[in-house]
């Protein structure tokens, strides 16, 4: 089927899109979502643009499907190897001194855009090396695809996908099976995957580590401001955030503060009174 979206069609479906997602089409990424349309004409059996707009406007089921279908889940195992880096020697070292100086015991981890679970599996085996056993974890992994996390759950990847894991987690975490690799369940147990939707609220609270990268590029600037807002709410008062190597928060106007380490740049969180004294 062969569609081509009139100005006033591209409007539409690109407003829609924007209000339930936050994910914003420009004309320069226009083809995308005409082939994303196309396809989904098809599976639906509608003839017509139109027709499929009514339908996503009444089904949420459909639009679902349609926002997981022009979402970009491209992702790898330790993704940036210098944030990975920044993660383990940085960010944990602090975290485990802050845990014991307030004698809180948990560490919450949130990947927020976790697509189809290599960054919170990830994750969770640094944090399987490298946390001590006095300190309990929760890692939550969230995506718009449902089809991504019905992936993630599953936790088997093929052999080409696995290229980034270190050897030594390699070996200890995940087993070679037919033609790739089954993550452990140690690892698997220590991630609970979750559908959201970033334009709403998460519900997540005390977030002591926050990942969330190149996702909020696909956001204008006024979905960015809000989504960055939602997530200094659910953080902790003493917590990180990571983007992507192409985002950043600069001009915005948030409380968080700009962290250079020696292996790649973060953001954190201060408590107001933390931040007063500093």
């Amino acid at each position: 089927m062969n569609i081509s979206l009139t100005d006033n069609d591209f409007e539409l479906f690109s407003r829609l899109i924007y209000e339930q997602s936050g994910i914003h089409f420009s004309e320069m990424n226009r083809s995308i979502l005409e082939t994303r349309l196309r396809e989904r004409l098809k599976a639906s059996g509608l003839a017509d643009i139109q027709g499929y707009y009514r339908l996503i406007q009444s089904n949420t089921d459909e639009m679902k499907i349609l926002l997981d279908s022009v979402t970009t889940n491209l992702t790898k195992f330790f993704r940036n190897t210098g944030q990975f880096q920044a993660f383990e020697n940085y960010v944990i070292p602090d975290l485990i001194a802050y845990k014991k100086s307030t004698g809180s015991d948990i560490v919450r981890i949130w990947s927020a855009g976790c697509a189809t679970g290599e960054e919170p599996y990830s994750i969770a085996m640094v944090i399987r090396d490298k946390l001590p056993p006095s300190l309990r974890t929760e890692i939550i992994a969230s995506d718009l695809s449902l089809k991504s996390l019905m992936i993630a759950q599953e936790g088997f990847y093929p052999e080409n996908k696995i290229e980034g894991v270190p050897e030594h987690y390699l070996s200890r975490f995940m087993e070679k099976k037919n033609e790739g690799y089954q993550i452990k369940e140690e690892i698997k147990k220590m991630v609970r995957f979750d559908y959201h939707n970033l334009k709403y609220d998460s519900g997540q609270k005390s977030v002591d580590i926050l990942f969330c990268r190149n996702v909020i590029i696909y956001f204008d600037d006024a979905a960015q401001r809000a989504v960055i807002g939602r997530f200094y709410e659910s953080m902790g008062n003493h917590s990180y955030l990571f983007l992507g190597h192409s985002e950043s928060l600069f001009g915005m106007d948030t409380h968080f503060e700009f962290v250079k380490t020696e292996w790649a740049v973060l953001y954190r969180k201060f408590y107001p009174k933390e931040a007063s004294s500093r």
